[in-house]
């Protein structure tokens, strides 16, 4: 089905996925630096795997170098494209570091919500189901 899997995960550039019982899209952060064209091509990967149709998303972040700030618009402008909400799963205080630099003067195009714990956050995600 994917030319690039192991099992089953999709393996992205920025990220990789799997799908969780019942309908929320996971998804596991590489450390790399954002760009507007890996943003645009994981985009692109992420209409794939859902079938163009906005998801729940649980994110388990990791420490990546700050993107630059038409990288950060660009990609605030993607996100509701692609997912109907998200759940960010990190150490504490990465996810709200995130969030501040993101969304700086504006708030998320989407639900947006910070974890420590993946249970919760995925409680939480099945309302945008």
């Amino acid at each position: 089905m994917w030319e690039n899997t192991t099992k089953d995960r999709i393996l992205g550039e920025i990220a990789d996925y799997e799908w969780k019982e019942p309908g929320i899209l996971v998804s596991y952060s590489k450390p790399i630096k954002r760009t507007v064209s890996l943003i645009s091509a994981n985009v692109d990967l992420v209409k794939k795997i859902t079938n163009r149709k906005p998801v729940p998303l649980l994110i388990y972040l990791c420490d990546t170098p700050i993107p630059d700030k038409e990288t950060r618009k660009f990609s605030t402008e993607k996100l509701p494209e692609i997912y109907s909400a998200m759940g960010m799963v990190s150490k504490p205080g990465l996810s709200a570091l995130i969030m501040k630099i993101l969304f700086k003067f504006q708030k998320p195009p989407i639900p947006m919500k910070s974890f420590t714990n993946e249970e919760k956050a995925e409680e939480w995600l099945k309302q945008f189901i």
